[in-house]
């Protein structure tokens, strides 16, 4: 029978939480610590348990895998939301003045409620007139990077993976982010700019839900990797095609439509999270 490994990860994870987590496992578990209190394997043999029911058990995040299977080495990651703690397009639009009016079609079409590039267009559009030199402010003042970014970004890369931020945002943002995190490549969408104003336009082909799907399964092929060597993460409905096409499809404080559809989600922890996932122990962490 297949070998298989449950990891539980929670700020405040406890020996009681592994217990009930464990009682709903098809066969009796070995426990083994990633991180004192914070993430645990289950190690057991038999049939693939389901996440709902150990998420609940426990009240932790979890990830289920086979234990041979749980090691990557490819990484695609989504940017606004996921990597950074913001939606540079609504960033954007507050400097416009036009805030409000932009982040409720960003959650709409986030959520899945509206078509991507139709609704890129839209607001790219609203932003006709914008001074470039915005950019470069919100970069040094404004966008953050979120909690475990570096450490999972650093970490992953030492290790021998190859790490891609595929973003239906803008490549002056994931060009920085990129820098920030160490990240082997970055591909966004182009905004239009004559004489150092945005014009409305973005530079077509959009960057959406296919090319995200695109760009995984291109480098997948390049490094010649099976399905279960590739993890995705992000948070918009326009990652699922690619959380899906993962061997673990992670959605990161995602909206409802993304977290049911993921193979696993982060809720309690942070993108450190992945790391454990794939059986990093706390200890070889590196920058955390």
């Amino acid at each position: 029978m297949p070998a298989y490994v449950a990891t539980l990860v929670a700020p405040d994870l406890t020996d009681a939480a592994l217990a009930r987590a464990a009682q709903v496992l098809p066969a009796r578990a070995q426990t083994r610590w990633l991180a004192r209190g914070e993430a645990a394997d289950l190690v057991y043999e038999g049939e693939r348990a389901d996440v709902q029911s150990l998420r609940e058990a426990s009240g932790a995040d979890a990830f289920v895998q086979r234990s041979d299977e749980r090691g990557k080495k490819l990484l695609i990651a989504d940017m606004d939301s996921t990597l950074i703690g913001q939606e540079c397009i609504d960033e954007l639009a507050r400097e416009a003045g036009i805030g409000e009016r932009v982040a409720g079609i960003t959650e709409r079409a986030m959520r899945g409620e509206l078509d991507f590039a139709g609704a890129l267009r839209e607001r790219v559009g609203l932003l006709a007139g914008l001074d470039v030199a915005v950019i470069d402010r919100l970069l040094a003042g404004t966008i953050t990077l979120n909690p475990g970014a570096k450490t999972m970004a650093a970490t992953f890369r030492a290790r021998g993976g190859y790490f891609a931020i595929v973003s239906g945002g803008f490549t002056p943002f994931t060009g920085r982010v990129a820098q920030w995190l160490g990240a082997d490549e970055h591909r966004a969408n182009t905004l239009s700019v004559t004489d150092g104003r945005l014009t409305g336009d973005v530079v077509p082909p959009i960057q959406g839900a296919d090319a995200k799907l695109a760009a995984l399964r291109e480098l997948r092929q390049k490094f010649g990797l099976a399905a279960h060597e590739v993890i995705a993460v992000g948070d918009g409905a326009n990652d699922l095609p690619m959380l899906g096409e993962a061997g673990l499809g992670v959605a990161y404080y995602a909206k409802p439509k993304v977290a049911a559809a993921a193979h696993a989600r982060v809720e309690r922890g942070d993108l450190t999270a992945l790391l454990f996932a794939m059986g990093v122990r706390r200890e070889e962490f590196i920058g955390g």
